[in-house]
């Protein structure tokens, strides 16, 4: 039956249809049973993207967003059969939150600053932003000297792209002590608080973090209970990653199980108001823990110089406390070591969860470390 919207149905059962032509597209959703105005928002929203698709895609010369120049680019590198071609693309998507949405005629040395902070902040080698930089240079030169819209090229000149100095001063580690880590976790919201302490507690990177899938779950009865194993393609080293949980970590993963069938770690959005209205604020993945909330709780605990990487350089130190071989530590943090298994025997991984276990009870040693050297 129609409703009061034309593309919307209603079903006998009092569940609610999309089906609609727009602008050519065609729109359809199950949405269940949700309410006429739900079901509207939703159509409305799919109606924007459909309008903000169709805008973008008039865009000529230096209008163009740079995320077009950079699907543009791998399009290219594809068809060359660029061996690099995944890596080039790793880098694409790291750039794309601060520049994907900008005009060409506006991407520049400036417009990159965020991104190199925020990576630094992380504690990315600066090579390593080399390496994204060299993406967007090669996407202005390309803009400049070989892409034309009508003739004319994208840019009139390349923008300059200014690399970082690849053998400045590697800012050092800043681990927490468990003081610091309390107080810090007192002020994040509930679902950094969960990130934060499982990075605490695994020595997982910010990515592999907010990425963990529940397909990479692999039950150990022995152990009873599971690890992540983090596929090659999205751990640093290239390599897979099998991730121990210890008590604390596994205590947090047994909590977020039911919340969402793709990731481990989501976020929602609560409603202030309309709070009878279907349906409820959908969970969604967390793109890093770096983000506003994180940065406004280190400042509040006078924390500032505590980056995100130092979570997992506070699991690294309380390894070494409490006494954990060298190996060890290396297969619980993922260092890429020549020879060294990518996945353990049911002894191993016992061994391992062992040593995990010991950052819970080993002795905080971080402060006195911190006082000796200034």
């Amino acid at each position: 039956m129609r409703t009061r919207t034309r593309g919307i149905q209603l079903a006998d059962d009092g569940s609610r249809v999309v089906n609609k032509q727009y602008l050519g597209e065609r729109i359809f959703e199950r949405l269940g049973k949700v309410s006429q105005d739900a079901a509207e928002a939703w159509l409305r929203n799919q109606q924007a993207g459909i309008d903000a698709e169709r805008a973008n895609s008039l865009r000529r010369g230096d209008e163009r967003l740079w995320a077009d120049a950079a699907k543009k680019y791998l399009s290219e590198c594809e068809k060359r059969k660029v061996r690099t071609l995944g890596m080039i693309s790793r880098h694409v998507v790291d750039l794309l939150p601060f520049i994907g949405t900008l005009p060409m005629r506006d991407v520049c040395n400036d417009a990159l600053e965020g991104f190199k902070l925020d990576r630094q902040d992380d504690g990315v080698k600066n090579s390593t932003i080399n390496r994204s930089l060299e993406v967007v240079r090669t996407t202005v030169i390309r803009a400049a000297r070989v892409w034309r819209d009508g003739g004319k090229p994208w840019l009139a000149t390349a923008p300059l792209i200014e690399m970082l100095d690849e053998k400045a001063r590697k800012r050092e580690p800043h681990p927490i002590n468990r003081q610091e880590q309390a107080q810090l976790l007192k002020r994040l919201p509930g679902h950094l608080q969960a990130m934060v302490e499982f990075a605490l507690n695994t020595g997982a990177r910010d990515e592999n973090v907010c990425g963990l899938r529940w397909e990479w779950e692999v039950q150990v009865p022995e152990l009873k209970r599971s690890v992540f194993v983090i596929p090659a393609e999205v751990f640093k080293s290239g390599r897979r990653h099998v991730l121990v949980l210890n008590d604390v970590a596994w205590a947090i993963v047994q909590r977020q199980r039911d919340r969402h069938g793709e990731f481990v770690f989501v976020y929602r959005k609560e409603r202030v108001k309309n709070l009878d209205l279907a349906p409820v604020m959908p969970y969604r993945r967390v793109g890093s823990m770096n983000n506003t909330a994180f940065q406004e709780a280190r400042t509040a605990v006078g924390l500032q110089q505590v980056r995100v990487h130092d979570l997992r350089h506070t699991f690294g130190q309380r390894l070494r406390d409490a006494g954990v071989p060298e190996e060890d530590r290396s297969l619980l943090l993922g260092h890429a070591v020549e020879g060294m298994a990518q996945h353990y025997a049911t002894a191993t991984l016992e061994r391992l969860l062992k040593a995990a276990n010991s950052v819970t009870k080993a002795k905080d040693r971080t402060m006195v470390l911190r006082v000796v050297n200034g």
